[in-house]
């Protein structure tokens, strides 16, 4: 190339004359240039809104450029009738009844057996609590149904109470 300094209008002609060999559709000569105030008040090459700041968009002329939009994120209405109880009702949990509570030695548990007797910390007839999953979430009282033990749900331990005997074990 030639150290030759063209005029702007030596560089829209070749611009247009290369555009118009390639096939492109010639620079509409109404449209801002690059040095030039657009319509709107931007200059062409800012950042566009919504666009990060550092950020910048080109656009060809006349073509605006808006954030993307998104729908927001949902459940779909197949999931929805699946939804509730239904996703967990196959979970396994520990249930456990617990009677009352003792402290023993090594020794005295070794010296245990058919017919001995565990001093608990409760008394006959007061209620049980039901746990599931190390967590006491019920109070019942033992009945019998034919020779089998269970228990009937008398009471529903409330959050404060269970958060109170979460922090005292």
């Amino acid at each position: 190339m030639s150290d030759e300094v063209l005029s702007q209008e030596e560089m829209d002609a070749l611009i247009s004359q290369a555009g118009a060999e390639s096939g492109e559709a010639k620079p509409d000569a109404n449209a801002p240039q690059a040095d030039e105030q657009a319509p709107d008040g931007e200059e062409q090459g800012e950042a566009a809104e919504g666009a990060a700041p550092g950020i910048r968009i080109e656009t060809e002329p006349g073509t605006v450029a808006r954030p993307a939009e998104f729908n927001p994120v949902g459940v779909s209405a197949g999931a929805a009738a699946r939804g509730g109880m239904d996703l967990i009702l196959d979970v396994n949990l520990q249930v456990t009844v617990e009677l009352g509570r003792t402290l023993l030695k090594v020794r005295d548990v070794l010296a245990l057996g058919p017919g001995a007797v565990v001093e608990l910390d409760r008394h006959a007839g007061e209620p049980v609590d039901v746990v599931v999953n190390n967590k006491a979430v019920a109070r019942g009282e033992v009945v019998v149904i034919d020779e089998n033990f269970g228990v009937r749900i008398t009471e529903i331990i409330d959050k404060e109470e269970r958060d109170a005997r979460a922090k005292a074990a």
